[in-house]
């Protein structure tokens, strides 16, 4: 796992609409990247959501706002219709950044253990740094957390 003050890992990844995208894109801005582990499920939608809600108040701090999953582009598209998601979702199915950024790690769900994303966020900094990584975030207060920390 990447720490703070580390340079975060670049990455050019296709958006909802097969567009690529890359993180150096937002030099000299503050991004918000999070990493969930599947479109339209109950945790990964109450967080987007949350997002969505406060998209707003990231524009006008002037924060850029990034979800990164391995669903596939169309099925971004199709999340971010359904639930009006108005920030950058990108697609990541060979898992570049999410290993790069050392997300990908064993889970267990009902004791079994099995690879996947492990919900995290990281705040990187106008030079392109790590400024904050967290952790096993709750879905529900991810968003606002990282609004409070940003004052």
């Amino acid at each position: 796992m990447l720490e703070k003050g580390m340079t975060a890992p670049d990455f050019t990844l296709p958006d909802k609409d097969g567009n690529p995208v890359s993180l150096s894109d937002f030099r000299g801005r503050k991004v918000v990247l999070y990493f969930y582990p599947k479109d339209n499920t109950p945790g990964c939608t109450r967080q987007a959501c949350a997002f969505a809600a406060s998209h707003d108040a990231f524009r006008e701090k002037g924060v850029v706002v990034i979800g990164i999953s391995k669903d596939g582009v169309s099925s971004h598209a199709k999340f971010a219709e359904k639930y009006s998601l108005p920030f950058l979702l990108l697609s990541d199915p060979e898992r570049r950044a999410i290993e790069a950024y050392g997300v990908w790690q064993e889970k267990k769900l009902y004791g079994k253990p099995s690879m996947g994303v492990v919900r995290t966020t990281f705040l990187i900094d106008e030079e392109g740094r790590i400024e904050k990584v967290m952790e096993k975030v709750k879905p529900d207060t991810n968003a606002a957390e990282i609004l409070a920390y940003l004052g």
